[in-house]
């Protein structure tokens, strides 16, 4: 087993060897017998105490016995980043209201991240079930999937609890958790414009939802907003209403949850208007 643990300098820590069976253990530090160290130390059964945490004592402390290795646990030097900063190095959003959200980390310096979801992560509890990066994207960010448990037809009350643990190198860790509704970081994925009909004087345009918005679409409402073009004097105009004026060269829409007044949408690429009013 793999424990983390974060503590500041110049203080004294005690490590435990996990193991339920009697008899003594042998201390490794970064894979070396503990008698090869140059710091203060002090062995009491299964405990082990680390005198005037310092630089050269980060790292990993194994406990052995008869050549097989019990349990391990990293001592890191915790980073410490306000608040601002680090809202900037995480973003979380969800595409719908389904059983997953994503998260993406923009920090070059930290390598390894992870991120874990509950009570059981922000706690330090070895039950925490930690989501690692599933990929980096193109501009260099890891790109994560969270799983979730909340029912998207009750109304949310349960606050989720992200737990993010950031690694800068073998010896500081970053640990902040963030706290928020579902609903905080709801944004669709962009709508798509499937058809324009004239009626009257003016241009009905028929929307259709993102195929990744929760179903059914009557209870899963969205509000639309088209920006559109003049085709005399190239003027935009936005609308929240499906009816545009005639005469547009080209239109896009977004969308957004008006019951949680959600974020928008990325706009959908442009359509031209066609003398036909078909939208290509």
């Amino acid at each position: 087993m793999h424990h983390v643990v974060t503590q500041n300098q110049s203080s004294h820590v005690k490590i435990h060897c996990d193991t339920t069976s009697p008899g003594p253990v042998t201390w490794k530090f970064n894979g070396a017998d503990l008698e090869q160290v140059d710091f203060a130390y002090h062995q009491e059964q299964l405990d082990l105490m680390v005198e005037d945490v310092d630089q050269p004592m980060l790292g990993e402390y194994s406990c052995w016995r008869n050549g097989v290795e019990l349990s391990s646990t990293h001592l890191l030097e915790e980073n410490v980043v306000n608040d601002e900063h680090f809202k900037s190095f995480l973003r979380c959003w969800a595409k719908s209201y389904d059983c997953h959200f994503s998260c993406e980390w923009n920090h070059s310096v930290y390598s390894t991240v992870r991120l874990g979801l509950g009570s059981n992560c922000s706690q330090g509890l070895t039950s925490c079930q930690w989501v690692q990066s599933s990929h980096r994207t193109l501009k260099g960010k890891l790109h994560f999937d969270v799983a979730h448990h909340l029912t998207p037809f009750a109304e949310e009350t349960d606050v989720l609890t992200l737990t993010v643990e950031a690694f800068a190198d073998h010896y500081s860790i970053l640990r902040r958790t963030r706290h928020f509704f579902l609903r905080d970081i709801i944004q669709p994925d962009s709508p798509d414009i499937v058809k324009c009909e004239e009626e009257g004087i003016a241009l009905n345009v028929t929307i259709e939802p993102p195929s990744s918005w929760s179903r059914p679409h009557s209870f899963f409402q969205l509000e639309h907003e088209i920006e559109y073009v003049s085709r005399d004097n190239g003027e935009h105009g936005t609308t929240t209403s499906i009816l545009i004026p005639q005469g547009v060269s080209r239109l896009r829409v977004r969308s957004r949850d008006p019951l949680v007044m959600s974020r928008w949408s990325h706009w959908s690429k442009w359509k031209n208007v066609t003398d036909a009013l078909s939208c290509v």
